[in-house]
């Protein structure tokens, strides 16, 4: 029994020390932030569409919530956290009676639970209808 103890302390102790040398060198770093809940971007049209339906979620919870009439134009930007499940972070486009604003949203998605969860819902910006052509610039 003491044998047995001793092999598995001893093969807990090499793969710690093997995970601290790939980790003193580099390697494997982004994979383990990553798996640890780092946020990263979500680059180009990869998933785009589920993308989009996360943020026409995340509006239409938002209206439901506070009783509003936001319409979803578009996706800005959208990262994702690794945690129990996957947290997005999504920056979007959205129509507030006809005026065009800045939106950030996080929505929680538990696919094995079938859990879809609006976080977080803020306003960020107005987006101005004058462009340097509006002006003769």
């Amino acid at each position: 029994m003491k044998l047995h103890r001793f092999s598995v302390s001893v093969l807990f102790l090499a793969v710690l020390l093997i995970l601290c040398g790939l980790l003193e060198f580099g390697y494997c770093t982004r994979v383990i932030r990553m798996k640890l809940g780092g946020v990263h971007d979500i680059h180009g049209t990869r998933n785009s569409a589920e993308i989009d339906n996360l943020a026409r979620f995340a509006i239409q919870e938002h209206n439901n919530q506070q009783n509003t009439l936001l319409e979803f134009a578009r996706v800005l930007k959208a990262k994702e956290q690794v945690v129990a499940g996957k947290l997005y972070h999504l920056t979007m486009e959205a129509s507030d009676a006809g005026k065009k604003k800045i939106y950030e949203a996080k929505v929680w998605v538990k696919p094995w639970m079938n859990l879809m969860q609006l976080e977080e819902f803020k306003h960020v910006q107005d987006i101005s209808p004058f462009t340097a052509s509006h002006l003769d610039v």
